[in-house]
């Protein structure tokens, strides 16, 4: 199957079953009047006795819109202001596990959750809205834990593999054997021409930058334990990666690997859901189990990240050097978080429950998203830091709950 923007149904590739050419299952949806008539009356009020189940939770690349995947469909949202774009509810078996959004763009990538869903769990569908329907997919023989979109590549994360395709055609360009990844953790750079790609590598608390323009592979033993999230920074240059220890989070160079900053999230462990960085790279926010959202300055800069490394141990850590090296005669037993870097502001949630964050495109403002259908937008001080200020509730599920 093809179509006019150049996408094929079930590419030849090697993890692709054989002779799987079928049509996708027919899209069950009514007439453009009848489903704006639907989904204006599912804004009122949601259908009698259902309690909507989340499955999934994504911002878009430039953090100006969020997916997300339900037992029976998937949404759109804009994030600033808040509104719900739209939304395709299946009349039956349409929980969706993944929707990866491409920027604004109307061509979404959807993997089916598993029991009586629409889709399977092993294959990637290409979902045009403006046609309302798939036009193309890739079958894979194993469950797809997640999918990355850029404007010319397709990443899809299996357990232990990352398949890499060409956007236009779906040829398959590239394959990587990983750890096992039950999380799907993968990241891509944004920047055009400038492809660079992380995810977990072969050994426990590894990660591999692959740099597609210099067809150079890099390896960084970030953490003794495994990874459990990690984010780069929108020209693919900055690459902060979190352990399941997730006490500590580090920030390294994607070009010669080296360790630029540690900061910590805390003393005790928790598990980091993510992280995210500003689109000027000043800043980090992470999120955990702990119901609180950090954000840390950064040191390092975009332009001269060599230049700041020494800066910053020259000068911007001198107190901290100082009283390392004036306690040096306890080194081993004074604990490291004396000396670490905490972060500047918080923001305190529920705990136990999973949220994921970004940098809003107002000055100094943080995006959390919950899975329990809460969408925050928070301020903070970059001068004074503290306790951030909540500027925006709204919970999309039970909009009658929105503050």
């Amino acid at each position: 199957m093809s179509s006019d923007d150049g996408f094929q149904s079930d590419p030849d590739a090697a993890d692709h079953d054989d002779g799987s050419g079928d049509d996708p299952a027919p899209p069950l949806l009514p007439s453009p009047r009848a489903r704006a008539q639907a989904q204006a009356q599912a804004l009122l009020s949601p259908p009698p006795g259902q309690v909507l189940s989340l499955l999934h939770l994504s911002f878009n690349q430039d953090f100006g819109c969020f997916a997300v995947g339900t037992d029976n469909g998937f949404r759109i949202y804009n994030c600033d202001p808040f509104r719900e774009i739209f939304r395709r509810d299946f009349d039956s078996g349409g929980g969706i596990a993944v929707v990866e959004m491409l920027f604004r763009c109307n061509i979404l990538a959807l993997v089916g959750s598993g029991s009586n869903a629409m889709y399977p769990v092993n294959k990637v569908m290409i979902w045009d809205d403006h046609q309302s329907r798939c036009i193309g997919e890739l079958s894979f023989r194993s469950e797809v834990k997640s999918v990355k979109l850029r404007r010319d590549r397709i990443v899809v994360i299996l357990l232990q593999k990352i398949y890499v395709y060409n956007f236009a055609d779906l040829k398959l360009l590239h394959q990587i054997e990983t750890i096992a990844n039950p999380r799907g953790l993968c990241v891509v750079s944004q920047s055009s021409g400038q492809m660079v790609l992380v995810c977990p590598g072969l050994q426990k608390g590894q990660v591999r930058v692959e740099h597609y323009a210099s067809k150079r592979t890099k390896f960084i033993m970030a953490h003794d334990s495994r990874i459990a999230a990690f984010a780069l920074s929108q020209d693919g240059r900055l690459l902060a990666t979190a352990s399941s220890k997730g006490t500590l989070v580090r920030v390294f160079n994607t070009i010669d690997g080296s360790l630029l900053q540690e900061v910590r999230r805390g003393a005790d462990r928790a598990e980091i859901y993510s992280l995210a960085f500003s689109s000027t790279a000043q800043w980090l926010a992470v999120s955990s189990d702990k119901g609180t959202v950090h954000v840390f300055s950064l040191k390092a800069d975009f332009g001269t990240l060599n230049n700041d490394r020494l800066h910053n141990t020259s000068e911007s850590n001198v107190s901290s050097s100082s009283m390392i090296s004036s306690l040096s005669f306890m080194k081993g037993v004074l604990p490291r978080y004396f000396s670490s870097e905490w972060s500047v502001a918080q923001f305190r949630l529920h705990e136990g429950l999973q949220y994921v964050v970004a940098f809003g495109h107002q000055k100094n403002t943080v995006l959390i998203l919950g899975m329990d259908g809460s969408f925050y937008r928070c301020q903070f001080d970059p001068m004074t830091g503290g306790e951030m200020t909540q500027l925006e509730y709204y919970n999309f599920l039970k909009p009658e709950e929105t503050l």
